[in-house]
């Protein structure tokens, strides 16, 4: 693989964790898993006052933590796969937060994010909102009960919204409605090829069976 750095991205549900945890066993690669484990994420979805704000700083930080980390370990010398980047922090900071919260938080992210290594390419995993939501049901997390349907599709389109003008690195974009890297192989080894093919710009990943 001729990358060092890739981060997966997509919305909530979408099966970034999955892949990144597939491709890593196959390629022997490291990899950083998000820290779901925010205290506040299930008051969050339950629209308690004042959660939004505790959520989104929890994970800011700990992004920011496991990121940074990972650079002084010089885990990036070597093969690295990562189901999030730190720049998605503000996608849902943007969603969430009133205008008094994203003031603070722009404050803490323009100090924090010069600090935090940048992927060598991202992946922009793409599914339809109905899929997304069929998936967050079907994993069955405690936390996630209480997501709506009308907040996956904000998400959905914000992720849509900053990767059609994402130019920072590479990007290869992939609708994963109709496409089961799990259950077929092939599909998997034809990833792992447009992944290590990749130079600048943005490509939209064609299965190899598509037509």
């Amino acid at each position: 693989m001729r990358w060092s750095h890739v981060a997966f991205e997509g919305p909530i549900g979408v099966g970034k964790t999955t892949l990144v945890t597939m491709l890593s066993e196959r390629l022997g690669a490291v990899r950083i898993l998000e820290d779901v484990s925010n205290p506040f994420l299930e008051a969050f979805y339950d629209e308690t006052p004042g959660a939004a704000f505790q959520a989104q700083l929890f994970f800011l930080l700990s992004r920011y933590r496991q990121l940074t980390e990972a650079a002084q370990g010089e885990l990036f010398q070597q093969l690295t796969l990562a189901d999030h980047t730190f720049q998605k922090d503000r996608i849902f900071a943007h969603l969430t937060l009133s205008d008094g919260e994203l003031m603070l938080y722009e404050r803490l992210w323009a100090l924090l994010a010069p600090q935090v290594p940048k992927p060598d390419m991202v992946v922009y995993l793409q599914a339809g909102t109905e899929v997304l939501a069929q998936r967050v049901h079907r994993r069955q997390r405690p936390e996630e009960s209480g997501i709506s349907r009308s907040y996956l599709e904000e998400v959905n389109q914000a992720y849509a919204h900053y990767f059609y003008h994402y130019t920072e690195t590479p990007l290869l974009v992939i609708n994963t409605s109709e496409i089961d890297f799990v259950a077929d192989k092939a599909d998997l080894d034809d990833l792992i090829a447009q992944i290590d093919s990749m130079d600048a710009g943005t490509r939209v990943y064609v299965p190899r069976h598509a037509g």
